[in-house]
């Protein structure tokens, strides 16, 4: 992952519970640092936090591997 090298892990995952879509988690080790998720339902796209301070580039980064993996339009 040239591209990213903050990124040390990610998953592409979706979600059909609580909320409906799919989105990225960016790991370090075995702790989920930051999420980006498409939530079909409400029709946004949204980064959450699992870590308090974040460097800003792994932030970019993980919105840039989102915008690649994931498809930019809603699903019904």
């Amino acid at each position: 992952m040239d591209k990213y090298p903050k990124i040390e892990k990610y998953v592409v995952a979706s979600d059909v519970g609580s909320r409906d879509g799919i989105g990225i988690e960016i790991y370090s080790g075995n702790n989920m640092l930051l999420e980006v998720f498409r939530d079909d339902t409400k029709k946004t796209r949204e980064v959450t936090l699992y870590k308090k301070e974040l460097d800003l580039e792994l932030v970019e980064q993980a919105i840039a591997l989102f915008k690649k993996e994931i498809p930019w339009e809603f699903q019904e």
